[in-house]
């Protein structure tokens, strides 16, 4: 073998063991790092994933937070509107009637008036709505406002003795409203004829003592006073030729 041959051939072998060599390192780094790779796949999908629970998570908290703020608005709203609702009835009360501890110091003349009629109603214990009955009863007694001529009306709100004498007092002003309100409303009594007084528990028609007494004294009263000398002055008397 010359060496031109010879050199050919070693030539060849190491080129031959360089590319063995290649393709084993080139394996050997695929093989290391196929896991690698495969694992950062994993870490990536399970980030993405998580993070789309969290962005869930987010809208349902802020979806949450959205009905809780609109409900707490909605609240504030109502009440608001109660406590106008309230304050207009109150308004609308205190324009309607006189208050007055004693119709002596409103109404001069007050010998003068005389009662005509009178009707008493009752209410439930802390309660100061008319019922139905109570409602009739106040229709059969304004029938006879029709005719009445230069009257008031002394409404009295009374309580029975379970509790402090300032609510009861207070609870004896909001029965005798609903009774002016009720009659002012129906039958259009002006606010001028009407006298309103709240004696709370000061003053009972019947014992304390017994349930039926309790509820005799949840009551307001109405009295129907007629001036007949002041209609009388007012209509001149016919003369006769």
């Amino acid at each position: 073998m010359n060496i031109y041959r010879f050199g050919a051939l070693s030539l060849t072998a190491a080129l031959a063991v360089a590319g063995a060599t290649g393709c084993a390192t080139k394996n050997y780094v695929h093989n290391q790092t196929a896991p690698l790779i495969e694992h950062t796949n994993q870490l990536d999908e399970k980030t993405s994933a998580n993070n789309r629970q969290i962005h869930d998570v987010d809208d349902r908290a802020q979806a949450g937070i959205n009905k809780a703020q609109g409900s707490a608005d909605s609240a504030s709203q109502n009440a608001q509107n109660a406590s106008k609702a309230a304050a207009d009835s109150e308004l609308a009360a205190n324009n309607v009637v006189h208050r007055a501890d004693s119709l002596d110091s409103v109404i001069k003349g007050l010998d003068n008036y005389k009662p005509v009629a009178n009707v008493s109603v009752t209410f439930g214990f802390d309660k100061a709505m008319l019922t139905k009955e109570d409602k009739e009863q106040l229709d059969s007694f304004a029938a006879q406002l029709g005719t009445a001529k230069s009257y008031i009306l002394e409404v009295t709100g009374g309580t029975d003795s379970v509790g402090s004498a300032q609510y009861n007092y207070e609870l004896s002003q909001r029965r005798a409203d609903a009774v002016v309100q009720y009659l002012a409303s129906k039958y259009s009594v002006p606010a001028h004829r009407f006298y309103l007084i709240g004696i709370g528990k000061d003053k009972e028609v019947a014992p304390n003592t017994t349930a039926e007494g309790r509820k005799q004294n949840r009551r307001v009263e109405v009295r129907l006073l007629s001036n007949a000398g002041a209609a009388s002055a007012a209509t001149p008397a016919s003369t006769g030729r």
